[in-house]
């Protein structure tokens, strides 16, 4: 194998412990893909898109995969496309609540920047916590992940499903704004849990607005 592409891609390889399927599924290729390329020289080389998703899992430049050093290469790079949001060490409670923990992070979890500049999101201003409880099902369940925009909070505030502190407890709940906005409901999705209907706004702290749920698939 004496293609600097391939001997660069074993070593890697083997200093990951990878397998030539791992990396089709990487690349969402068929299973023998990856395996072809590396020992029968089919295709002859990586096609760009693939050059770029196993530079940056590998975390070497593009160069060292067979990216040619042409004019192209001088053009400034695409904004950075991979930030991290963090996860908190708190559970918001969707049932009968929990009090609030310190906001220690715990974790780190990876987002598409210009997916969230879809959505309209900071990662500045968000964070990731979990959900503990029912009273918001079907829409929340027990143990999902969500995604939390800390800048849309009371400036912004309308209907949706929010983290809010009420009574010395953290919870997720649905808000509905009363006609006049001085008056609101806290609601649960859940009709088996309570509802606070017509409470003063000042007596609820606005955390952030819930942007995106993320939950295992079973």
């Amino acid at each position: 194998m004496s293609d600097p592409v391939r001997q660069t891609l074993k070593h890697l390889i083997q200093e990951r412990g990878e397998t030539y399927a791992g990396l089709s599924n990487l690349l969402q290729r068929n299973p023998a893909y990856f395996q072809q390329f590396m020992t029968r020289g089919t295709p002859r080389k990586l096609d760009e898109e693939d050059r770029r998703i196993l530079a940056r899992y590998f975390g070497v430049p593009e160069e060292a995969l067979g990216k040619a050093s042409d004019p192209v290469s001088m053009i400034p790079k695409m904004e950075q496309i991979i930030v991290t949001v963090p996860r908190l060490a708190l559970g918001v409670s969707a049932g009968t609540g929990a009090l609030t923990e310190a906001e220690r992070i715990v974790g780190m979890v990876t987002f598409d920047a210009r997916w969230l500049r879809r959505l309209g999101i900071d990662p500045e201003r968000a964070s990731v916590v979990s959900v503990d409880g029912d009273s918001m099902s079907p829409t929340l369940l027990d143990g999902d992940d969500i995604l939390v925009d800390h800048a849309d909070a009371v400036a912004r505030l309308r209907d949706g499903v929010y983290i809010l502190g009420l009574d010395g407890v953290l919870l997720v709940k649905r808000l509905v704004m009363g006609p006049r906005r001085w008056r609101l409901s806290v609601m649960s999705d859940n009709p088996q849990y309570p509802d606070w209907t017509d409470i003063d706004p000042t007596l609820v702290t606005i955390i952030g607005r819930v942007a995106w749920v993320g939950r295992r698939f079973s």
